[in-house]
């Protein structure tokens, strides 16, 4: 028997014009205005924030006119419109200005915990996409055309709970398993990758939880597709079938489920960073903000946010890349 090939439907075809510039253009406006927004809110956020962060860091009993100085250097003495300003001078410039406590430059605060934070949220998204994929296909192909409902009725009341955990409890008791009672990781601190692989479970298991289930429905539906009912009547082996013919397809719904799901993950950094004492830039942001430290946890927040949106950028190319028909479904 010949090899064939089996596709989805072709339904709306890119055929007779390029979609690319139209795709681009779209995503070039989106991206400006994602990095607009996280910029205004980065730097509104901490405005919103009482207490002078001047005076907290001098102590009640500094005179006015040292505090008057202080604010000077920091520029917290201009208008809300000219810091604003500076603030996305700084931005382009790649100075976030000083640490009000600690004096540092705050790019180099950033820059030795961006680390543990960027692999932290990318060994989670990792184990999110694969793990929710490999048990959503399985559940999937298993339960299909009503099959197993006792299997179908006992994986939602699984996914269900664990969907719902909030993460800080899957750090405890992550904990308690793993580095209490059995003593194969680190506590807490930062001891190289080991200290990242529960904090990244932690964050991980729920969205695994929630995005499985996503992918089981869509399991469902694309084994219902005529090419697959085509690719079968052919004989083709499960494996290609579902590896060749299936998965393609689910993986663009499973990616742009995940570029969701990656904020998230990066809001759980905040969270799971200081259960674990993680020096990150999730922990970094709650020290900073609970000090007052305007300068470092706009610094951090930007970094975060402007990360979030350049990697759901990519995230879009690459289901693009994956299926092109999306291009012709977002114009």
């Amino acid at each position: 028997m010949s090899a064939i090939t089996v596709d989805a439907p072709a339904g709306i075809t890119t055929r007779g014009r390029n979609p690319w510039p139209a795709f681009a253009a779209r995503r070039a406006l989106r991206l400006v205005i994602g990095i607009v927004v996280v910029v205004t809110a980065s730097f509104l956020v901490m405005q919103l924030v009482p207490g002078d962060p001047v005076r907290l860091s001098l102590g009640p009993s500094a005179p006015l006119s040292l505090v008057k100085q202080r604010r000077a250097d920091l520029g917290l003495d201009n208008s809300l419109i000219v810091q604003y300003v500076n603030y996305w001078k700084g931005m382009f410039t790649g100075n976030f200005g000083t640490s009000i406590l600690t004096q540092q430059s705050v790019t180099s605060i950033i820059a030795s915990r961006i680390w543990n934070t960027v692999t932290l949220v990318a060994i989670a998204l990792g184990l999110t996409l694969f793990f929710a994929v490999a048990i959503g296909v399985t559940v999937g192909g298993l339960t299909h055309n009503e099959r197993r409902p006792r299997l179908l009725a006992a994986y939602r009341i699984v996914a269900s709970t664990l969907n719902v955990v909030p993460e800080y409890l899957y750090g405890v008791g992550l904990v308690v398993i793993f580095a209490v009672t059995l003593k194969l990781l680190p506590v807490a601190g930062d001891d190289g990758f080991k200290s990242l692989i529960l904090p990244s479970l932690a964050i991980s298991l729920a969205p695994i939880a929630g995005l499985s289930r996503i992918v089981r429905v869509q399991t469902e539906e694309v084994l219902s597709q005529e090419y697959i009912q085509f690719a079968r009547s052919k004989r083709l082996p499960a494996s290609r079938i579902y590896w060749r013919h299936a998965l393609p397809n689910l993986l663009t719904s499973a990616l742009t489920v995940g570029g969701i799901l990656l904020g998230v993950l990066v809001a759980s950094t905040v969270v799971v960073e200081n259960v674990f004492a993680l020096p990150g830039l999730g922990s970094t942001v709650v020290t900073a903000i609970t000090q007052r430290d305007y300068p470092l946890a706009q610094g951090a927040l930007l970094i975060l946010g402007g990360s979030v949106v350049l990697v759901n950028l990519i995230i879009d190319v690459i289901v693009s890349l994956l299926d092109p028909r999306s291009l012709m479904r977002d114009s």
